[in-house]
């Protein structure tokens, strides 16, 4: 606030200088959605590690591709992973067991997510003063060996006023188990054997033939029939850049998720069928329709060691193609695009499908994607076109995977570095302000190579000033702000001429 002078003398008064910092947001944080046998449905999990997926989620599983695609994600340089445990409401279930109390009454229990996973759990209870006692919870390895203690609740208490109340500790701090019922409370009896709980089940499972069933695909929805999981649980997270179903094609219709990544500014990595063929797979790019481009197809499936097998296993795309997005941005930065000799995968052996260089000439006008295999190289990422990319489409805006995201990143980086703006005077002050900041941070990318042209002015523009903002706009309490920016697109085909030089004419 301006100095308020009171004496003769020297006064010191700070001004800002009107900048405001803008840090690009993460581009490549992903979200993956699909059936596990253990963990919670009732919220998306933040994963940092593949370690921290097992803990979790209880590792990998024959009949579901969302652990092996996670592990994919990791390996190829993914950082972080939100996880959407999907079951179906029809048939999954709790695990539940009751310890007996005294005159008859008991603590009911509960496991904390749906699944069989529960029935290797149980649960002891024992005395510790008059009104305290202890559970534990116990383990049952398959392997035959000893019941061993997993977690242990000293001093708890059924006085709702106690710190120690069992429902409040068990819900905070126990990841088996939590209390479903008190209506009859009661100090649990000495138990000496585990009560192990019972009636889990799983609910339906994508199976490795890539069958799924009806209820499994009614999880997918864009809303679960409960309202409460599936794509639902993606709302409560703050930011994620790259959505995987792995083992759900564009043909099962996955184009409700790529409008759900419109309205989230996130994009769609869609895995082509298991059984497709290099003659069918363009009519799975088209049956997305006209949407906005958050989404590209990539074909064919690729083949991994299995640590719970023998022999390799054919597994969905979108889980390597995902860490090596992550991989790329971190490397080389979100405009450049995800494919060539550096987007080798790590931990492929190969392709199900070996194609040409002919018949990948035939797909990928078509908008598809293809994944090859060569010498030296190995498995790599060969196509970089989002779903409207096909030669036909006549949209030449968002053909490019790499510009489609620099896009998106730009988008949710001004949305949120923007907000300090609202309910500021709407003058020439602010938009000043407006043309400092964004001007900052675009200019920043344009050092970091990321748009064309040589110098700021062929590369990008950031116009706030009376020419955007009319004064109707000014009544109506609207600032608009024109960012433009000429996107770097990939060489996607090297065209080389060779001449053959005549022998020296004497003049």
């Amino acid at each position: 606030m301006p100095v308020q002078p009171t004496y003769p003398g020297v006064y010191i008064e700070e001004i800002s200088s009107g900048v405001r910092t803008i840090t690009g947001v993460s581009t490549s944080i992903a979200a993956f959605i699909g059936w596990a046998p253990k963990g919670p449905t009732d919220r998306a999990v933040l994963v940092t590690s593949f370690a921290e997926y097992v803990a979790a989620f209880d590792g990998l599983h024959a009949d579901s591709y969302l652990g092996y695609a996670v592990q994919s994600f990791f390996v190829n340089g993914g950082q972080q992973a939100y996880i959407v445990r999907l079951v179906s409401s029809g048939t999954a279930k709790k695990g539940e067991v009751a310890l007996p109390g005294e005159e008859g009454k008991s603590l009911s229990l509960e496991a904390r997510s749906e699944g069989e996973w529960s029935k290797q759990y149980g649960v002891t209870s024992k005395k510790t003063a008059s009104s305290r006692f202890q559970l534990a919870v116990h383990v049952k390895p398959k392997d035959g060996k000893p019941v061993t203690r997993v977690e242990v609740f000293d001093n708890l208490s059924l006085d709702k006023n106690d710190p120690r109340y069992v429902v409040s500790v068990l819900e905070g701090q126990s990841e088996f188990v939590r209390v479903k019922a008190t209506s009859t409370p009661a100090i649990p009896n000495d138990k000496e054997e585990p009560a192990f709980l019972a009636g889990g089940a799983d609910g339906d499972v994508l199976s490795p033939d890539g069958a799924t069933s009806g209820a499994f695909m009614t999880a997918l929805n864009v809303r679960r029939e409960d309202g409460k999981g599936g794509l639902a649980l993606l709302d409560a997270v703050d930011l994620f850049n790259l959505l995987c179903v792995p083992g759900l094609s564009a043909q099962e219709g996955t184009a409700p998720l790529e409008a759900y990544c419109v309205v989230r500014r996130a994009f769609l990595i869609v895995d082509a069928g298991k059984d497709a063929s290099r003659t069918d797979i363009g009519g799975q790019v088209e049956a997305f329709g006209k949407v906005n481009n958050h989404a590209a197809v990539y074909f064919p499936w690729i083949s991994a060691p299995d640590p719970l097998g023998t022999v390799p296993k054919d597994l969905p795309p979108s889980g390597f193609v995902a860490g090596i997005f992550a991989r790329t941005d971190g490397s080389r930065g979100v405009w450049k695009a995800p494919a060539g000799t550096e987007a080798s995968l790590v931990g492929a052996l190969g392709v199900k499908s070996k194609l040409t260089d002919f018949q990948n000439g035939l797909l990928n006008p078509k908008a598809v994607n293809c994944i090859r295999n060569f010498p030296v190289y190995g498995t790599v990422l060969w196509g970089a076109r989002t779903v409207g990319g096909a030669d036909n489409s006549g949209d030449s805006d968002w053909k490019y995977v790499p510009v489609r995201r620099t896009a998106l990143f730009i988008e949710e980086t001004l949305f949120r570095a923007l907000k300090w703006v609202v309910f500021e005077p709407n003058d020439e002050p602010l938009w000043a302000q407006i043309r400092l900041n964004v001007g900052a941070f675009m200019h920043d990318l344009f050092r970091q190579g990321a748009f064309q042209g040589s110098s700021p002015q062929e590369a990008y523009f950031v116009k706030c000033d009376k020419e955007t903002t009319t004064q109707s706009d000014i009544n109506k309490g609207i600032v608009n702000v024109v960012v433009g920016f000429a996107a770097l697109k990939p060489a996607e085909f090297v065209v080389v001429t060779i001449q053959q030089l005549a022998g020296q004419i004497a003049t």
